[in-house]
């Protein structure tokens, strides 16, 4: 049946705000889904326009590095001093007087100084220095170039191309060291230029090894160098028949050129690009050098961060005071460096940490005519700070409303609260005729239930009455129907009603028996399945109630655990009483109520305990349905269960009309006798010719199963005597106070339904 409820004028902000939340998802949802793509956008351009420099400027340095390395004069100079020089190591290097490395030294000097590179060294093909370029009297020549450099300028020997050498940290050759404290505004020691080959030691090296060998530098004898780093170009040189006889390779200073090439092109305050290579070694300068010293990544010795910081993943934002923890060597590198070493490129716009442990967004790629990859970044807070402000602005005025909407929920309950204890006040000082209304015991779908005392018989009684606010015309006529059919019930295994009648105000109530104990339903939930013999004693009390009211042509309709109440009254322990009648009809009737409270176009009862026919067609109920109740109840009493399992309403009525139930001794806990299982299957028949007829045959069939006189009335005494210990108060009802929702009595008006 479809009620018009007055809704409490809360609803509206609450779904006001519900909708808002909504909204507010969605276009969060696709604001940060614009901001992702341009920021993919802008990325992926920031990279390609970074790499494409250095891909130019890279080119330029070849293009000028063979160029130079074919001028006729100074390629006949490159010849002689490749043709004298020595085929492997000499040891340690000194002076070299020779015309021809004079002559070398002499023709770059000042080209070099014009070109913007630091100095040049020609290297014969046994990868051995023939000349260098560098300043004064003092030379390279006789020295093997480091392993590092071996592969590029086997590259060069092998194809003929010129190569770049990315950079690199020289090491010195053997019995000379970088004095304390490298380089000095731009210059090497003694105000030499950049990258020019530091002086000697001031006494001979006795540890000096053989010539022709270039063990690592002795550990005493190395100098600090974090800040000296160096970058070259090498082009082929080529005698008359075009054979490639050695290689002239120029010294750059990549501060100046290479990683000022990558700062160029940044996104905001945090946007930066760099360049590592296949270990993940930075080989451009970071722009958070001064940050990367606070952090503890550099030291006073590192001078830039070139050549001096690993890209690995701290684990934790160092800018926020995360200390790492483990040994350097095992900290993975940061994701993107990761994808970027294994090939290709890509964009990541979720955040990930960087070598500074801060989230960051960016895009990478892997450049493998370089050896070298390129990452661009910028923290995420940056790249998501518009969204980030208005989700801020969203969630204060969401806020706003949900505060407000709490404000109206609160005054509205106090208002609430307030008018019902106005109510329960007003009706405690009123007489219900002869009763005085002292607390309230219970609250059911038909009314609230009050303890009250007869003023002249001095007897306790249950009061039920349906409230004001409950007084639509649907209720009332149920609630008087309810009063009339069960007055004319005298057994003692049914609810006694005393009296009933409407207060001045137009409350209408009515009075019965008070009980104190328990429904089956919290039986069961507080003490588990019932024993075979009880339950057998159970259900033959429920039959004897209902045979009487079968008898007058009624049905009950809804018999289930909340509905038959278990009680010590009168001296008889276990005593049934079976409560609600509020949906019992008269038999055949279906033309008794013009508002269809039980016309055959509406579908009432707990769905858990509907006989199939209760569902197809309420009209059809009579006797036989209340059977099948009774077996749902003995089932349930049984196993602790339903006897069909379901999600939703629906689904248990399409099991009630389809499914067959499962024996009981495949889910009960305690075994069954056969006998029982038997009588309790057949009342679940779907036709109802094949359950038992009569609730007086159904009686007789428990009585007949083996266990049913084993719960006599010593174990019923000494079963309620041990409950009365438990409990320390009596709590007295008179039904259910709060329905479950798995049992709740559902009412669907298919008229309406269908109009």
């Amino acid at each position: 049946m479809i009620r018009r409820l007055r809704q409490p004028i809360w609803i509206i902000p609450l779904a006001l705000a519900g909708l808002v939340a909504l909204v507010g998802w969605w276009g969060q949802a696709h604001l940060r889904r614009t901001i992702e793509g341009e920021l993919r956008a802008d990325l992926a351009a920031t990279l390609a326009a970074n790499t494409t420099a250095l891909d130019i400027w890279m080119t330029d340095q070849t293009k000028l590095a063979a160029l130079l390395a074919e001028e006729p004069g100074l390629r006949t100079i490159m010849l002689e001093a490749l043709e004298k020089s020595p085929q492997s190591p000499v040891g340690r290097p000194g002076r070299s007087d020779s015309r021809e490395v004079e002559e070398f030294n002499n023709y770059l000097r000042q080209r070099l100084v014009r070109i913007s590179y630091e100095a040049a060294l020609l290297v014969n093909s046994n990868f051995v220095v023939a000349a260098n370029s560098g300043p004064g009297r003092m030379r390279l020549t006789g020295t093997m170039v480091s392993e590092a450099q071996t592969n590029k300028f086997g590259e060069l020997f092998a194809s003929g191309q010129p190569v770049i050498i990315t950079p690199f940290k020289p090491e010195p050759p053997p019995g000379m060291r970088f004095p304390p404290g490298g380089r000095r505004n731009g210059k090497g020691p003694q105000g030499a230029p950049f990258g020019a080959p530091p002086p000697p030691f001031d006494s001979p090296d006795t540890n000096q090894p053989p010539p022709g060998g270039r063990p690592p530098f002795p550990e005493s004898a190395r100098g600090r160098r974090g800040d000296l780093t160096l970058m070259q170009v090498a082009a082929p040189v080529r005698d008359a028949t075009n054979v490639v006889r050695g290689a002239l390779a120029l010294i750059i200073n990549p501060d100046r050129e290479f990683s000022r090439i990558l700062s160029v092109a940044r996104s905001g305050e945090s946007g930066e690009t760099y360049a590592f290579d296949q270990h993940g070694l930075l080989i451009s300068r970071s722009r958070f050098d001064d940050q990367l010293r606070q952090m503890g990544l550099l030291d006073a010795t590192n001078a830039s961060s070139a050549l001096n910081l690993r890209l690995q993943d701290p684990g934790g934002d160092l800018s926020k005071g995360f200390k790492p923890t483990g040994e350097l060597s095992t900290r993975a590198l940061t994701r993107m460096v990761t994808n970027a070493v294994a090939g290709g490129r890509g964009v990541d716009v979720s955040a990930s940490r960087d070598y500074r442990g801060i989230p960051v967004v960016g895009a990478w790629c892997w450049l493998p005519q370089h050896g070298f990859g390129v990452v661009t970044q910028i923290d995420a807070a940056e790249a998501f700070q518009t969204l980030h402000l208005l989700q801020l602005v969203f969630v204060v005025l969401f806020l706003l409303l949900v505060l407000s909407a709490c404000i109206m929920v609160l005054f509205s309950y106090r208002d609430l609260v307030w008018r019902q204890r106005l109510s329960a006040a007003e009706l405690k000082l009123k007489q219900l005729g002869q009763y005085t209304l002292e607390e309230k015991i219970g609250e059911g779908g038909m009314g609230v239930v009050y303890r009250a005392h007869h003023a002249l018989m001095r007897r306790d009684t249950a009061v039920k009455l349906l409230l004001p606010e409950k007084a639509d015309r649907a209720s009332v006529e149920r609630f008087e129907r309810e009063v009339c059919l069960t007055c004319q019930l005298t057994h003692p295994n049914t609810i006694q009603i005393y009296d009933y009648g409407h207060t001045p105000e137009g409350i209408f109530y009515y009075v019965m028996e008070l009980l104190q104990g328990m429904n089956l339903r919290d039986l069961v939930e507080r003490f588990g399945p019932v024993p075979e013999s009880r339950a057998i004693h159970l259900l033959a009390q429920v039959c004897e109630s209902l045979a009487e009211a079968h008898t007058l042509g009624l049905v009950h309709r809804d018999i289930k655990p909340a509905n038959v109440y278990l009680c010590d009254r009168g001296g008889v322990p276990d005593c049934v009483k079976v409560l609600d009648f509020g949906l019992v009809r008269l038999q055949g009737d279906t033309k008794g109520d013009k508002h269809h409270v039980t016309g055959e176009q509406e579908m009432v009862g707990t769905p858990w305990f509907m006989a199939p026919e209760a569902i197809k067609n309420s009209a059809r109920c009579d006797p036989r349905s209340d059977i099948y109740a009774v077996g749902a109840l003995g089932y349930y009493l049984l196993t602790a269960q339903f006897v069909f399992d379901a999600a939703s309403v629906v689904e248990i009525y399409g099991k009630q009309l389809t499914e067959s139930p499962q024996p009981l001794n495949e889910r009960a806990a305690n075994r069954v006798s056969d006998e029982l299982e038997q009588v309790i299957l057949r009342c679940l028949a779907k036709d109802p010719d094949l359950r038992p007829q009569t609730v007086t045959e159904l009686r007789a069939l428990l009585l007949n199963c083996p266990h049913a006189l084993e719960w006599g009335l010593e174990l019923r005494s000494g079963w309620w005597a041990r409950y009365r210990s438990q409990s320390s108060t009596a709590s007295p009802e008179t039904g259910p106070t709060n329905p479950r929702a798995m049992e709740t009595t559902v009412r669907i008006d298919l008229a309406s339904r269908m109009g």
